[in-house]
């Protein structure tokens, strides 16, 4: 038998025959998209070398990443009084990481990670969106993520209001209830996996109604994208997850100070140290 006396058997999509009632067979396409690290862009080190408050900037960072301590409270810098073209450089220097944050509460504010992992730069702004204040963060997550803004509504677990239509949101109340004494006391974190509950698009719309929006909003993206949502209550969050193409694969409830997936870990921080160096190497190979 010679090669071309061989079969050749097709497969893969379009290669099967349609059924009998007409329907073909579909595949869900795979996710495409991942962020990982690129070193941001950065101008000539010549052009910039003299940008003594840019340096300064940066040396504080180096000392902070360095010194970084997962017990001790976040370390901030502020940059407000940096000129421009010293301001335009850290900004090239730290680019743009993959989440940001938005504060709509008692101040509003706008983080954005850098891409060096525990770095953070976060701005206030007046009414008419100005920068009032710029800090320079280092810490596993942003400052105002932990802090209160005003949710301070208890867990309403009663019956009392529920639409007849709602079956399953009151008992997953009671269990966050349970969950956020628990953790006040013993500091356990807790996850209701709602993607593999039996809950309708009432029962959602119900535990929303129960629970508010808090003044923070979160998108950290990665692999697809991770919604994080503060509720009214403290230490209570939504999360979900979606894929590259903007499906909900995963949909949480959380108790817990700060969703893990915000936070960055010790290790990442101090592999952003060693970035650092390395980003700053053609611009000043020593900072004192």
């Amino acid at each position: 038998m010679s090669i071309e006396d061989i079969p050749v058997r097709v497969i893969g999509p379009g290669s099967q025959p349609a059924d009998e009632d007409g329907e073909t067979l579909s595949y869900v396409s795979m996710p495409n998209d991942m962020s990982t690290y690129v070193a941001p862009h950065t101008p000539d080190p010549e052009a910039v070398k003299h940008l003594a408050a840019a340096r300064d900037a940066m040396n504080w960072l180096r000392d902070a990443l360095a010194e970084y301590d997962p017990e001790a409270e976040p370390r901030l810098a502020n940059l407000s009084a940096l000129d421009e073209a010293s301001r335009e450089l850290v900004n090239q220097i730290l680019g743009e990481g993959e989440v940001s944050v938005t504060y709509n509460g008692v101040v509003r504010a706008r983080t954005q990670e850098s891409v060096l992992a525990g770095v953070w730069r976060t701005v206030y702004l007046d009414q008419d969106d100005r920068v009032t204040v710029d800090l320079l963060e280092v810490a596993d997550a942003p400052h105002l993520v932990r802090a209160p803004d005003g949710r301070d509504r208890a867990i309403d677990a009663s019956e009392q209001g529920a639409p007849p239509e709602v079956m399953n949101a009151l008992p997953i109340l009671v269990e966050l209830e349970t969950a956020l004494e628990r953790y006040e006391h013993e500091q356990l974190p807790h996850v209701i996996n709602l993607s593999l509950l039996p809950v309708s698009d009432a029962d959602v719309e119900f535990l929303d109604e129960r629970l508010g929006r808090g003044p923070i909003d979160i998108l950290s993206r990665s692999y697809g994208k991770c919604q994080i949502i503060s509720t009214l209550t403290p230490n209570v969050w939504w999360v979900r997850y979606y894929n590259s193409m903007g499906t909900l694969i995963l949909n949480t409830l959380e108790v817990i100070d700060v969703p893990l997936v915000v936070c960055a870990a010790p290790e990442d921080i101090a592999d952003s140290a060693l970035r650092l160096d390395e980003i700053l190497a053609p611009y000043w190979s020593q900072v004192a």
